[in-house]
Protein backbone atom coordinates (compact mmCIF):
# COMPACT_ATOMS: atom_id res chain seq x y z
CA UNK A 1 0.00 0.00 0.00
CA UNK A 2 2.88 2.22 0.74
CA UNK A 3 4.13 1.90 -2.86
CA UNK A 4 0.88 2.07 -4.50
CA UNK A 5 0.49 5.93 -4.76
CA UNK A 6 -1.23 7.31 -2.00
CA UNK A 7 -0.69 10.73 -0.72
CA UNK A 8 -0.71 9.24 2.96
CA UNK A 9 -1.67 6.40 5.02
CA UNK A 10 -3.22 6.27 8.11
CA UNK A 11 -2.70 3.08 11.02
CA UNK A 12 -5.58 2.50 13.01
CA UNK A 13 -5.96 1.88 16.31
CA UNK A 14 -9.68 2.72 16.61
CA UNK A 15 -11.30 -0.59 14.70
CA UNK A 16 -8.39 -2.82 14.91
CA UNK A 17 -6.41 -4.88 17.27
CA UNK A 18 -3.54 -3.37 16.12
CA UNK A 19 -0.75 -2.98 19.00
CA UNK A 20 1.47 0.51 19.94
CA UNK A 21 4.23 -2.08 18.89
CA UNK A 22 2.93 -3.35 15.69
CA UNK A 23 1.92 0.47 15.01
CA UNK A 24 5.31 1.62 15.32
CA UNK A 25 6.57 -1.21 12.71
CA UNK A 26 3.90 0.10 10.30
CA UNK A 27 4.56 3.89 10.68
CA UNK A 28 8.36 2.96 10.27
CA UNK A 29 7.51 1.38 6.52
CA UNK A 30 5.41 4.33 5.73
CA UNK A 31 7.82 6.50 6.91
CA UNK A 32 10.80 4.72 4.71
CA UNK A 33 8.57 4.91 1.38
CA UNK A 34 8.80 8.30 2.26
CA UNK A 35 4.88 9.06 3.12
CA UNK A 36 2.83 10.80 5.76
CA UNK A 37 2.10 8.23 8.40
CA UNK A 38 -0.97 9.04 10.35
CA UNK A 39 -2.50 7.04 13.18
CA UNK A 40 -5.62 6.93 14.19
CA UNK A 41 -6.56 7.11 18.12
CA UNK A 42 -8.65 5.29 19.98
CA UNK A 43 -9.71 7.77 21.70
CA UNK A 44 -8.96 11.49 22.49
CA UNK A 45 -5.95 10.35 24.84
CA UNK A 46 -2.91 12.38 26.01
CA UNK A 47 -0.85 9.53 26.90
CA UNK A 48 -1.98 7.17 23.66
CA UNK A 49 -1.58 10.83 21.54
CA UNK A 50 2.65 11.12 23.38
CA UNK A 51 3.36 7.57 22.33
CA UNK A 52 2.68 7.46 18.79
CA UNK A 53 4.01 11.06 17.91
CA UNK A 54 6.95 9.56 19.77
CA UNK A 55 6.92 6.36 17.61
CA UNK A 56 7.62 8.60 14.93
CA UNK A 57 3.89 9.10 12.97
CA UNK A 58 3.54 12.00 11.61
CA UNK A 59 0.37 13.55 13.29
CA UNK A 60 -3.35 11.75 14.06
CA UNK A 61 -6.15 11.42 13.59
CA UNK A 62 -8.45 12.26 16.45
CA UNK A 63 -11.82 10.29 16.72
CA UNK A 64 -15.31 11.90 18.70
CA UNK A 65 -14.21 15.50 18.22
CA UNK A 66 -17.08 16.92 19.79
CA UNK A 67 -15.95 20.28 21.06
CA UNK A 68 -13.61 23.26 21.23
CA UNK A 69 -12.71 22.12 24.26
CA UNK A 70 -11.79 18.25 22.95
CA UNK A 71 -9.72 19.86 19.64
CA UNK A 72 -7.59 22.24 22.25
CA UNK A 73 -6.70 18.81 24.05
CA UNK A 74 -5.89 17.16 21.21
CA UNK A 75 -3.29 19.59 19.90
CA UNK A 76 -1.89 20.24 23.20
CA UNK A 77 -1.26 16.27 23.54
CA UNK A 78 0.87 16.41 20.08
CA UNK A 79 2.85 19.62 20.65
CA UNK A 80 5.60 20.50 22.83
CA UNK A 81 5.41 23.47 25.39
CA UNK A 82 4.72 26.16 25.40
CA UNK A 83 2.44 25.55 22.65
CA UNK A 84 1.08 22.47 24.24
CA UNK A 85 1.58 20.33 27.26
CA UNK A 86 3.39 16.98 25.67
CA UNK A 87 6.16 15.44 27.63
CA UNK A 88 9.72 15.35 25.94
CA UNK A 89 11.16 11.90 25.42
CA UNK A 90 13.69 10.67 22.85
CA UNK A 91 12.33 8.17 20.86
CA UNK A 92 12.41 7.00 17.64
CA UNK A 93 10.90 10.42 16.54
CA UNK A 94 13.95 12.17 17.80
CA UNK A 95 16.08 9.47 16.20
CA UNK A 96 16.74 8.01 20.29
CA UNK A 97 18.30 11.31 20.98
CA UNK A 98 20.58 12.77 18.44
CA UNK A 99 17.54 13.97 16.22
CA UNK A 100 15.96 16.00 19.50
CA UNK A 101 16.59 19.73 18.01
CA UNK A 102 15.70 18.27 14.52
CA UNK A 103 12.59 17.05 15.97
CA UNK A 104 11.70 20.16 18.34
CA UNK A 105 11.51 22.50 15.40
CA UNK A 106 9.82 20.29 13.23
CA UNK A 107 6.31 19.53 15.74
CA UNK A 108 6.12 23.37 15.71
CA UNK A 109 4.65 23.99 12.17
CA UNK A 110 5.29 20.00 11.05
CA UNK A 111 2.76 18.06 12.82
CA UNK A 112 -0.12 17.05 11.37
CA UNK A 113 -3.71 17.16 13.39
CA UNK A 114 -6.98 15.60 11.93
CA UNK A 115 -10.04 16.07 13.83
CA UNK A 116 -13.03 13.26 12.77
CA UNK A 117 -16.27 15.01 12.66
CA UNK A 118 -18.79 12.35 13.43
CA UNK A 119 -21.72 13.33 15.85
CA UNK A 120 -24.30 15.32 15.36
CA UNK A 121 -22.80 17.81 18.38
CA UNK A 122 -19.75 18.27 16.35
CA UNK A 123 -21.76 19.83 13.56
CA UNK A 124 -23.55 22.03 16.17
CA UNK A 125 -19.68 23.31 17.08
CA UNK A 126 -18.08 22.79 13.55
CA UNK A 127 -16.69 26.27 13.91
CA UNK A 128 -15.67 26.82 17.03
CA UNK A 129 -13.72 23.19 16.49
CA UNK A 130 -11.78 24.71 13.07
CA UNK A 131 -10.99 27.33 14.81
CA UNK A 132 -8.92 26.10 17.13
CA UNK A 133 -5.31 26.81 16.06
CA UNK A 134 -3.73 23.85 15.16
CA UNK A 135 -6.04 22.06 13.94
CA UNK A 136 -5.18 21.26 10.21
CA UNK A 137 -7.87 19.28 8.66
CA UNK A 138 -10.94 17.00 9.22
CA UNK A 139 -12.47 14.41 7.80
CA UNK A 140 -16.42 13.04 8.67
CA UNK A 141 -17.02 9.65 9.62
CA UNK A 142 -20.52 8.65 8.07
CA UNK A 143 -21.11 5.59 9.97
CA UNK A 144 -20.67 7.55 13.51
CA UNK A 145 -22.57 10.56 12.28
CA UNK A 146 -25.49 8.67 10.52
CA UNK A 147 -25.78 6.87 14.07
CA UNK A 148 -25.91 10.09 16.03
CA UNK A 149 -29.15 10.81 13.71
CA UNK A 150 -30.53 7.67 14.32
CA UNK A 151 -30.22 6.36 11.15
CA UNK A 152 -26.99 4.26 10.93
CA UNK A 153 -25.38 3.59 7.79
CA UNK A 154 -28.16 5.34 5.86
CA UNK A 155 -26.31 7.78 3.73
CA UNK A 156 -29.05 8.86 1.19
CA UNK A 157 -31.30 9.64 3.83
CA UNK A 158 -32.77 13.50 4.17
CA UNK A 159 -30.93 14.09 7.67
CA UNK A 160 -27.82 13.08 6.86
CA UNK A 161 -27.78 14.50 3.93
CA UNK A 162 -28.87 18.48 5.37
CA UNK A 163 -25.98 17.54 8.52
CA UNK A 164 -23.64 16.88 5.41
CA UNK A 165 -25.02 19.94 3.50
CA UNK A 166 -24.43 21.99 6.91
CA UNK A 167 -20.71 20.82 7.41
CA UNK A 168 -19.77 21.41 3.78
CA UNK A 169 -21.16 25.24 3.86
CA UNK A 170 -19.66 26.12 7.78
CA UNK A 171 -16.30 24.57 6.34
CA UNK A 172 -16.44 26.54 3.29
CA UNK A 173 -16.21 29.13 5.55
CA UNK A 174 -12.58 28.44 6.77
CA UNK A 175 -9.39 27.49 5.78
CA UNK A 176 -9.43 24.24 6.95
CA UNK A 177 -9.03 21.29 4.49
CA UNK A 178 -11.57 18.60 5.11
CA UNK A 179 -13.53 15.43 3.51
CA UNK A 180 -15.03 12.05 4.18
CA UNK A 181 -13.88 8.70 4.83
CA UNK A 182 -15.15 6.80 2.05
CA UNK A 183 -15.61 3.78 3.36
CA UNK A 184 -16.42 1.49 0.43
CA UNK A 185 -13.59 1.22 -2.44
CA UNK A 186 -16.47 3.10 -5.05
CA UNK A 187 -14.67 5.28 -7.34
CA UNK A 188 -17.97 7.28 -8.78
CA UNK A 189 -18.40 8.37 -4.82
CA UNK A 190 -15.04 9.79 -4.29
CA UNK A 191 -15.76 12.16 -7.78
CA UNK A 192 -18.76 13.21 -6.11
CA UNK A 193 -16.72 14.33 -3.09
CA UNK A 194 -14.30 16.08 -4.82
CA UNK A 195 -16.74 17.61 -7.20
CA UNK A 196 -18.56 19.10 -4.05
CA UNK A 197 -15.14 20.71 -2.90
CA UNK A 198 -13.34 18.15 -0.43
CA UNK A 199 -10.18 18.38 -0.53
CA UNK A 200 -8.88 15.81 2.16
CA UNK A 201 -10.09 12.82 1.67
CA UNK A 202 -9.59 9.07 3.30
CA UNK A 203 -10.12 6.34 0.82
CA UNK A 204 -11.41 3.47 1.92
CA UNK A 205 -9.49 0.56 4.66
CA UNK A 206 -7.47 -2.17 3.43
CA UNK A 207 -9.59 -4.63 4.34
CA UNK A 208 -12.87 -3.22 2.41
CA UNK A 209 -10.45 -3.39 -0.85
CA UNK A 210 -9.03 -6.89 -0.08
CA UNK A 211 -12.33 -7.94 0.05
CA UNK A 212 -13.65 -6.31 -3.30
CA UNK A 213 -11.07 -7.31 -4.68
CA UNK A 214 -11.29 -10.99 -4.10
CA UNK A 215 -14.88 -10.89 -4.67
CA UNK A 216 -14.64 -9.51 -8.08
CA UNK A 217 -11.60 -11.58 -8.97
CA UNK A 218 -13.38 -14.55 -8.14
CA UNK A 219 -16.41 -13.27 -10.53
CA UNK A 220 -14.58 -12.96 -13.42
CA UNK A 221 -13.01 -16.59 -13.69
CA UNK A 222 -16.57 -17.83 -12.11
CA UNK A 223 -16.75 -19.67 -15.56
CA UNK A 224 -13.48 -21.17 -14.81
CA UNK A 225 -14.25 -22.99 -11.77
CA UNK A 226 -14.02 -26.57 -11.36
Amino acid sequence: MAAAGFDWLAVDLEHSVITLREAEELIRVIDLKGLPAFVRLSSNNSEQIKRVMDAGASGVIVPMVNTREEAVAAVSAVKYPPIGTRSFGLARAQGYGPKFEDYISWQEEGTLIIVQIEHIQAVENLESILDVPGVDGYFVGPYDLSGSLGVPGDFNHPVFLEAMDEINRLASQTNVPGGVHIVEPDVEKLREYIAKGHTFLAYSIDTRMLDESCRKGLESIADLRL
